[in-house]
């Protein structure tokens, strides 16, 4: 039995995987020029629904790496000036909030997987409201570390959060719900 649900976890994982790269390199980035909605976060929240905390961080982890090589190979926008001033804050601000993402979702879904399903929306949202938050929060505190002058910022990262944010967390809390309630009544959770 153990070893079915280790192959099992190893092919969800891949499957998830998969969807991250997708995500990220083709279908899942919705580019609006100044702001990127991206639904890679989507595998990471159902990952760490699915298959515990463990396994999404390792998604996380998966996310949070495309996204440092993608800033370190093709620095746009906002994100420019900080990997530009060091590469080791360029990947401060890629992989510290994505790591905490699985771990909201996680602790999020613990309170509410036994009770009403509607509620299974409440993780998948604050997961990706800590991406977003903790990515644009880490921005405005990088670049008042770095002494970047940007009178703008603010305003920019307002709108992004309204514009970006608020779409991809109520894209999570309609997409993640159902695959999850079919994974259970599937048994596979």
């Amino acid at each position: 039995m153990k070893r079915k649900y280790l192959v099992y976890c190893i092919s969800v994982l891949a499957l998830l995987l998969a969807l991250i790269f997708l995500f990220w390199y083709g279908v899942g980035t919705i580019n609006l020029g100044f702001i990127a909605i991206t639904l890679s976060c989507l595998p990471v929240i159902i990952g760490t629904m699915a298959l515990g905390l463990s396994n999404g961080l390792i998604l996380a982890l998966c996310f949070a790496s495309i996204s440092f090589f993608t800033g370190l190979s093709h620095p746009q926008g906002l994100i420019a000036p900080i990997f530009s001033a060091h590469v080791l804050w360029g990947a401060a601000l890629c992989y510290l909030p994505r790591i905490m993402v699985p771990v909201v979702t996680h602790f999020l879904y613990q309170m509410v997987k036994e009770k009403k399903k509607a509620l299974l929306a409440v993780p998948a949202a604050a997961g990706s409201l800590t991406n977003t938050v903790l990515f644009l929060g880490f921005i405005i505190i990088l670049y008042g570390l770095l002494g970047i002058e940007n009178a703008q910022l603010l305003g920019l990262i307002g709108t992004t959060v309204l514009v970006g944010g608020l779409p991809e967390a109520a894209v999570a809390a309609l997409v993640c719900p159902p695959v999850i309630l079919a994974l259970r009544k599937s048994h596979l959770i």
